[in-house]
């Protein structure tokens, strides 16, 4: 995907959130700023895996969901799934990082 691509589903997740602000949170349901909060953590986690030349982010999906952050995919070995999680565990607003990688 090209930067200007990932700003604009950026900036459209955010337009959505925003319209939906009269929306409250439960335990399986985020409210609206716990869910821009998620989607800021998960844009910074994809962009941290992507300036790191060590690891084939492109094969790694990340989810957050209230701090939690899954990390699901496939990697090349298990010093790179570590890698992963140790650059995930770095970015600010991670409170909890769940390893699913995969290696090939």
């Amino acid at each position: 995907m090209t930067i200007k691509k990932r700003v604009s589903i950026f900036c459209t997740a955010i337009l959505a959130a925003v319209v939906l602000t009269g929306c409250a949170g439960s335990a399986k349901k985020e409210s609206t700023g716990g869910y821009i909060d998620d989607t800021v953590v998960t844009t910074k986690v994809k962009s941290a895996l992507l300036s790191e030349k060590s690891i084939k982010s492109t094969d790694i999906s990340v989810e957050t969901f209230k701090g939690r952050v899954q990390l699901s995919g496939f990697v090349s070995s298990s010093a790179e799934a570590n890698k992963a999680v140790a650059v995930t565990k770095s970015v600010k607003g991670v409170q909890v990082v769940q390893n699913a990688l995969i290696v090939k």
